[in-house]
């Protein structure tokens, strides 16, 4: 792979209390400065689930499209602790972001990503796709695009795609590989559909895996048959 775009959730970077948990996070950094060194160009889509996410909070009673600026300003913040995170080893890195000021990140222009992606910088996309009523999953799977990754990363704590939920379910199936359409058919929750469809209209293959295994991410990034593909 020469340039991958890397989904990952706000928990994979928060304590049980929310926030930050600092030693996950340079855990983390240090996986993806791996991968830089093995000269992979690494794009990043964060979410903001840490700090704010609607399904959380919809007993205050704040309108959809508010709550859900709000979980964009979230994603913002986590983008800019990863940046500066990657920096404090080493790692050149940029935030960008819509709807912003350079004070918090540089604003997202798709060919400023691909110049910053070429030059050996990690780009952390943050801010969702700059509107309510899309999750994080849709903003990895079009900045990705934007940013012509060779594949969506997505990153969660289970070891692929299955038929049912495997934490609840002992028996579910696991699938090594998978279809978009069979994704859709059987309604799978591994990401957003409106992600699903777009990565098939577009032919963007998308690979599951367990974030929570030490060195899956370069494994994966390097070929391994690590969790599951969808294509």
């Amino acid at each position: 792979m020469k340039r991958i775009m890397l989904k990952i959730s706000g928990e994979v970077l928060g304590s049980t209390e929310g926030g930050i948990d600092g030693e996950e996070l340079l855990k983390l950094c240090n996986e993806i400065k791996a991968i830089v060194k093995s000269k992979v160009q690494v794009a990043i889509v964060v979410g903001g689930g840490n700090f704010w996410r609607y399904r959380d909070n919809k007993k205050i009673k704040i309108s959809r499209a508010d709550s859900d600026t709000i979980g964009m300003m979230a994603t913002i913040m986590n983008a800019r602790v990863l940046q500066d995170a990657l920096r404090s080893i080493g790692v050149r890195a940029s935030a960008l972001a819509p709807h912003v000021s350079f004070y918090f990140a540089e604003p997202f222009v798709a060919s400023r990503g691909i110049s910053l992606l070429e030059r050996g910088e990690v780009v952390i996309c943050g801010g969702g796709t700059g509107n309510p009523y899309f999750t994080t999953d849709s903003a990895a799977a079009l900045r990705a695009l934007e940013l012509n990754c060779d594949v969506l990363m997505k990153a969660t704590k289970v070891d692929g795609v299955y038929d049912s939920d495997p934490v609840k379910n002992p028996k579910a199936k696991f699938f090594d590989k998978i279809s978009y359409d069979e994704v859709l058919k059987r309604g799978l929750e591994v990401m957003d559909l409106n992600a699903i469809v777009l990565a098939k209209e577009n032919g963007l293959k998308v690979q599951v895996f367990n974030l929570k295994k030490s060195g899956n991410l370069l494994k994966a990034v390097k070929g391994k048959k690590i969790g599951t593909l969808i294509s």
